[in-house]
């Protein structure tokens, strides 16, 4: 199985993001690479001469820097998208996936007057001119997931005879549940199977209704051969699949194995380049993910540091081990907290143990509205008799 990283272009739809500079966008490209991500999308050059500039110097990095990712873009699905996306392939001499989009279910074609017999003559004329362009095609059929059978079976033959190499279902607007992804994509495979198969189907879901993990493992389990995600889940409305968690689930699952230990960095480099808060309790890589204070929860964790057992420690009160991205499970103290809290929290830091200081932490703990800081810790304990 593939992925495809939308970070850099369908991420950036979001109304609260900050555009990252080239610079700011060239650095995610290579934790991109690193992650082992196989295709990432650079941009969408068609909106103009501004993205066609980073997108050419995001291509030309992937030259410069070695980078094991390949390249695709976006282009809405007429000549005038795909022709700038066909140069910058010429001009660094790479050759960039187009995906081309396009609206399919009926509530779009109401909404913008469109006739089907239209659709299919632009997809038929833009894919014909990306294919003699020597450009390999994936065909998006934007909110896939709310279109009628007639139509789809209509478009994607079309655009597998006009030479598309991959077809994307989309569930544009988070309207998909588990089971319906997993029927969407049944129901294009046995397209793809009647036009002669070879073609992959990528997943492309969205986080509306919070089903966007669930829907890309059952697109997977279902046939498609390639899931889309952006980190931390930024994109228009509520975001995409977010990668990094996706990655998270599929070693997990034992859909592949992969060295995540770049995931945080992935991620807060992100949320830098676009301004993006990572809140405390998101999955993974939040502040919070893997720190507990409560007594009983820090009690077993603490048990299982004192019996050596990383395993364990990893396990005991938590659903992804903190080593898989380099993080470490956390005791902290505050008034949920216990004794053991207190004496783990000293011990791990090399402080005296004593009654009377825990006792002391213990009763300040009690008395907060929240976690104690170090600096708020350390006040409790006397300084060393001098000599």
């Amino acid at each position: 199985m593939l992925l495809d990283d939308e970070t850099l272009r369908d991420g950036l739809q979001s109304p609260s993001v900050r555009t990252p500079a080239l610079d700011e966008k060239i650095a995610i490209l290579h934790v991109i690479d690193r992650l082992g991500i196989d295709t990432a999308n650079i941009g969408l050059p068609g909106a103009g001469p501004h993205v066609a500039r980073d997108v050419e110097g995001l291509a030309r990095e992937i030259v410069a820097g070695g980078l094991r990712v390949r390249a695709n873009c976006a282009a809405r699905t007429v000549i005038a998208d795909i022709r700038p996306v066909a140069e910058i392939s010429q001009r660094v001499g790479i050759p960039i996936e187009c995906c081309t989009f396009i609206g399919s279910s009926p509530l779009r074609q109401y909404a913008e007057g469109w006739a089907l017999d239209r659709l299919l003559a632009l997809t038929e004329e833009a894919i014909s001119f990306a294919v003699s362009e020597g450009l390999s095609v994936m065909y998006v059929t934007e909110d896939t997931t709310r279109a009628d059978p007639a139509t789809l079976r209509s478009l994607y033959r079309t655009a597998i005879r006009a030479g598309a190499s991959r077809v994307c279902v989309a569930d544009t607007v988070g309207h998909a549940t588990p089971v319906g992804a997993a029927a969407v994509v049944r129901f294009v495979a046995t397209v793809v199977e009647e036009c002669g198969g070879g073609i992959g189907i990528d997943w492309h879901g969205h986080r509306d209704r919070d089903f966007a993990i669930a829907n890309s493992v059952a697109a997977l389990d279902a046939g498609a051969t390639r899931l889309h995600g952006a980190a931390i889940g930024i994109g228009e409305r509520v975001g995409n699949t977010p990668m990094d968690t996706l990655l998270v689930n599929l070693v997990l699952m034992g859909y592949i194995e992969r060295d995540l230990s770049a995931l945080v960095e992935y991620c807060e480099l992100v949320s830098r380049a676009t301004g993006v808060p990572i809140p405390p309790n998101y999955p993974v890589v939040g502040r919070d993910a893997f720190r507990t204070a409560t007594g009983v929860h820090a009690a077993a964790v603490i048990k299982a540091f004192r019996m050596n057992d990383v395993a364990l420690v990893d396990a005991v009160y938590s659903g992804v081990p903190a080593g898989m991205i380099g993080r470490t499970q956390e005791i902290e103290v505050g008034p949920m907290s216990g004794r053991s809290n207190v004496i783990f929290w000293l011990q791990q830091r090399g402080h005296p143990t004593a009654d009377a200081v825990v006792e002391r932490i213990l009763t300040r703990a009690k008395a907060s509205s929240g976690v104690l800081t170090e600096e708020e810790i350390l006040r409790e304990i006397p300084d060393p008799p001098a000599d």
